[in-house]
């Protein structure tokens, strides 16, 4: 199959659609605490939708993964694991920097390691990056995306500055620059490591397509075992809340016990750096849940199984768009990275995060989304160059 570039830009818009609009349906879960409806979410996220599509969409998967190397299984699971870390360190970046400028320097981070470091550790960096036109249209993207991001980074500190004291204080209380950009810095890198998780998954997706498995679908099987690696992570983290909290009978029983379970101080917003949701959607989940006797069962895991199968589509369009990039897919993480960042701000738009803010920040705003789908069209048109080279 010859890469076609412009699908594959296509493709990682339509994953970072998914990625920014998974956490609407998190909106219809009523009387739950954080940790419950995160990993009910979780479970068609990490394990329901990857085993699924891969059965259906690949051949012969089980065999497929019997017959991987050992190591790349290894490498690729044990990202997954560190990229659930960062997603549980990020919610303490949101801690101590806030919303707008602990994103704009998670996501930083996170573009630019899991862009750059996979070819570098290849050794193709110099050679397919830095010795050809192509990769230099693309690395020019990958700085014009980060540029984007610290418009919208600065975009946010813009509309901070237009708060009251009091409301600073409420938004971010507990704000420590130094430990904030030390969390940020960790929880970045480690956000990257999905990156380094599909990448470590190149023999796996060999091997699909020998087993005639179509190139289009080759990255479903590397997913099912990053992603394993991320359940793991959030497994742990979700059952300990569970515990800690005293909410682990909202999974069987409807109803409600009053005992400060769902009381929004324990429910921290941990999602990953690279699912990181418009700020008016974090706050809607971690608003105070109205007085009632019964949670909706059946509506709740209702949602929950539509946000998270909307989350695993944001790397199941990933997949397909990697196959489309040529000998350039590296650049996927940027392509993804800045989509997500667009679609979140349209949704932030839409529901009025924005509202009232002062002109200099809407300019901020509009800024960041002119750069950022800049930045995918240059991505876009190096990976075009480099499907033409001779």
């Amino acid at each position: 199959m010859t890469p076609n570039p412009i699908l594959g830009v296509c493709f990682h818009w339509l994953g970072g659609l998914a990625s920014g609009s998974f956490y609407v349906p998190y909106r219809g879960v009523k009387q739950w605490a954080w940790e419950t409806y995160w990993l009910a979410g979780g479970v068609f996220s990490w394990l329901f939708a990857p085993w699924i599509l891969a059965l259906t969409m690949t051949h012969d998967l089980t065999a497929v993964l019997r017959e991987a190397p050992a190591s790349s299984l290894f490498w690729a699971y044990t990202f997954g694991t560190l990229w659930g870390l960062g997603g549980l360190t990020f919610g303490l970046t949101m801690r101590y920097l806030g919303m707008s400028l602990g994103m704009a320097v998670a996501l930083g981070y996170t573009a630019a390691f899991g862009t750059l470091l996979p070819p570098i550790f290849r050794g193709d960096f110099s050679a397919q990056v830095l010795g050809t036109r192509s990769g230099q249209v693309i690395l020019f993207g990958v700085a014009v995306c980060l540029v984007g991001i610290a418009f919208a980074g600065a975009a946010g500190v813009s509309k901070e500055r237009e708060m009251s004291e009091v409301q600073k204080r409420q938004a971010i209380r507990e704000f420590d620059l130094k430990r904030g950009l030390l969390v940020a810095t960790f929880s970045g890198i480690m956000s990257a490591c999905f990156a380094y998780g599909l990448a470590a998954g190149d023999p796996i997706k060999a091997l699909t397509i020998q087993h005639g498995t179509a190139v289009l679908w080759q990255g479903l099987p590397v997913l099912v075992v990053v992603l394993a690696g991320g359940l793991t992570t959030n497994f742990i983290w979700c059952v300990y809340l569970n515990i800690r909290n005293r909410t682990g009978y909202q999974y069987f029983h409807s109803k409600i016990r009053d005992d400060g379970s769902t009381s929004p101080d324990v429910q921290p917003v941990l999602e990953n750096v690279t699912d990181a949701p418009a700020e008016e959607m974090a706050a809607a989940i971690a608003v105070a849940r109205e007085p009632a006797v019964r949670a909706p069962m059946l509506s709740n895991y209702f949602f929950c199984a539509l946000a998270g199968t909307t989350w695993y589509m944001q790397f199941f369009f990933y997949t397909m768009g990697e196959t489309q990039m040529g000998r350039y897919k590296f650049s996927s993480w940027t392509l993804h990275m800045a989509s997500i960042i667009i679609f979140s701000t349209l949704w932030g738009i839409a529901l009025k995060e924005w509202k009232g803010a002062g002109r200099r920040t809407k300019w901020l705003i509009a800024l960041s989304l002119i750069v950022l789908i800049s930045s995918t069209i240059i991505v876009g048109y190096g990976n075009y160059l480099g499907t033409t080279a001779s």
